[in-house]
């Protein structure tokens, strides 16, 4: 930066107790004039070139961008070629992991050390949650110094691997298990959304967004066909054409169960919407908590209540006996002593496919996967 500046060097001899010297100034960023000496002019200029160097990088500094200045133009840019719910997830992470941590840095001040203190809360997350920060990170920064925002990337050597908390293999339900999960919620509201997750191998999203005129029963092979996609912003419902990947978009033939399934649900339904609340509207995220809650009430890992005794409030864990029943229903019989989430659902139909002996190209197009590889996780959890 020093060599950019042109101008000519002003040396001076001046005598300090009884030594001759060379004498020069500049002027820093803050306009403050600095003196410099030297016993010959090669070292006062050597000097001059260190001291100007670090004056222009204190300059750059103070007029590169603030971490959070620069993450929300990032986010910004962004916006124009990624899909809504990716960018929504991008937001989340970027301010909570590095504008929550580096915000009122500047992007030319942080190094590598600043990071990796700001990712040890992160570290105690899972590992894909660890591994999507470091990313973001490392493509936040890699931006910015395309486009000359900061001289160097302080991520080039920032690692994703081993950080986080290692996630627990993903088991598919048994056969057993998935009866027991089926008698459980039968005629409660997430009992058509677990039989498409369990028999068609749909996302959350393609279940939220299926709607009536892409379920096919009266063919002579009935099948379904994944055309949108759901996903929330501030928890109103969005369903779209947008998928997440060109593979998502596929016809899915449906076993005699899940026809049966959805033909008695299609007679008494009132929207276009498979899976909708009370007023044909698609969920909303905490209607879907709300919906998903009649399979978590029926688990046997401990539950915690609060009641007010006292004028205080006493927090209470129970762990219910399989086969017992809810205290103050009779009717919720606590029998899921396994672990069950909405994408179970999806990796047992798959694990099923793999199981009966279907080839994995096939497998590859039924499950909406973008290339064979996504599915290895799923065979290896089967050899």
């Amino acid at each position: 930066m020093a060599e950019k500046r042109k101008r000519i060097p002003r040396y001076s001899k001046v005598q300090v107790n009884g030594y001759e010297y060379y004498k020069t100034d500049v002027e820093d960023a803050d306009g403050k004039r600095i003196i410099l000496y030297g016993k010959t002019r090669e070292e006062v200029y050597k000097k001059e070139m260190a001291a100007l160097e670090q004056i222009d990088s204190a300059t750059f500094r103070r007029k590169s961008p603030t971490v959070a200045e620069y993450c929300e133009k990032w986010l910004l840019m962004q916006s124009v070629h990624v899909r809504a719910t990716t960018l929504t997830d991008y937001t989340s992470k970027v301010r909570r992991h590095i504008i929550g941590e580096l915000g009122e840095k500047r992007m030319a001040e942080v190094t590598l050390d600043d990071i990796q203190l700001a990712l040890v809360p992160v570290s105690k997350k899972s590992a894909s949650v660890y591994k999507s920060v470091v990313i973001l990170y490392k493509s936040i920064f890699r931006a910015a110094k395309e486009s000359h925002a900061i001289d160097m990337n302080p991520t080039i050597y920032l690692k994703a691997k081993g950080g986080g908390v290692p996630q627990e293999e993903r088991q598919a339900l048994t056969d057993e298990q998935v009866e027991r999960l089926l008698d459980a919620i039968r005629g409660l509201p997430p009992y058509v959304f677990v039989m498409l997750g369990l028999y068609a191998g749909l996302r959350r999203e393609e279940i939220l967004a299926l709607q009536w005129d892409s379920v096919y029963l009266d063919t002579e092979a009935p099948y379904l066909t994944v055309r949108r996609a759901w996903h929330t912003e501030h928890n109103r419902p969005v369903v779209s054409t947008t998928l997440k990947t060109k593979a998502a978009r596929r016809d899915v033939p449906i076993p005699r169960c899940l026809v049966d399934c959805l033909r008695k649900a299609k007679e008494t339904s009132i929207s276009e919407y498979v899976v909708a609340d009370s007023t044909g509207q698609p969920l909303s995220y905490s209607q879907f908590q709300r919906v998903w809650k009649y399979v978590t009430v029926r688990s046997t890992k401990p539950h915690s209540y609060y009641k007010y005794v006292n004028g205080q409030c006493i927090k209470t864990t129970v762990t219910p006996t399989p086969g017992s029943h809810q205290k103050n229903n009779p009717e919720l019989v606590y029998v899921i002593d396994f672990d069950v989430t909405p994408h179970q659902l999806r990796h047992t139909y798959i694990t099923n496919l793999l199981y009966a002996g279907v080839d994995p190209k096939t497998v590859q197009y039924l499950a909406g996967y973008q290339g064979i590889s996504d599915i290895l996780l799923d065979i290896e959890c089967l050899f």
